[in-house]
């Protein structure tokens, strides 16, 4: 199998994060590219339509994209440790949650190098961190318990979009008024997984 890849997307992170606590790694090939919304053509455009990564080209059938259908094929592959039937909607839940964290910060970035400076706008940038601070709150005051618990997908998730901020946005301090995430994450951030798919420019 074929996976375009980027190292300084969260979402194909979170795709290496699941490939690597799965032991599937050596099962795929990774296909670096580079692109962005304004400069689509290094992109997979003829395998996903959207343009995006992580796109994953399969042994048979048509390539899927998106993190979360490409997680979700190599933990069914695996035999489904990373979604677990007895918390499934929790781990969904948790994986959007983190999933739209990290929506909002790559919209932060574009934000900045895609768009004219005379056009920027400093309110749309802070309604975007705005999303972000609320799940953010809401980790720390709803889901500690959930995180703490046996690996899955949510946690995966959640790992990654906390990297992508300390990566893209760490002037914004996510820690400040949220220490027992701040603590989880520190702990998280420190499995071999994590460690090794670390986001680089």
């Amino acid at each position: 199998m074929k996976l375009f890849h980027n190292p300084a997307s969260p979402f194909v992170r979170k795709v290496m994060v699941a490939l690597i606590e799965t032991g599937q790694l050596d099962d795929v090939t990774l296909i670096s590219v580079a692109g962005s919304p304004t400069a689509s053509e290094q992109m997979p455009t003829a395998q996903n339509p959207l343009g995006k990564v992580p796109t994953l080209i399969r042994d048979s059938g048509p390539a899927i994209y998106d993190s979360r259908v490409i997680c979700r094929f190599f933990d069914h592959r695996a035999g489904g440790r990373l979604y677990p039937e007895s918390h499934l909607w929790e781990t969904l839940t948790l994986e959007a949650t983190a999933d739209g964290m990290m929506d909002a910060a790559v919209l932060m970035v574009y934000e900045a190098r895609c768009r004219p400076e005379d056009k920027r706008s400093e309110e749309w940038v802070e309604s975007q961190w705005n999303k972000v601070s609320r799940a953010l709150d809401a980790l720390e005051s709803r889901w500690m318990s959930h995180l703490s618990g046996p690996l899955d997908m949510g946690q995966i998730a959640v790992g990654c979009a906390l990297g992508y901020l300390d990566f893209r946005h760490d002037a914004r301090n996510w820690r400040k008024g949220r220490e027992a995430l701040a603590a989880w994450y520190e702990d998280f951030a420190g499995r071999p997984a994590m460690q090794v798919t670390q986001p680089r420019a």
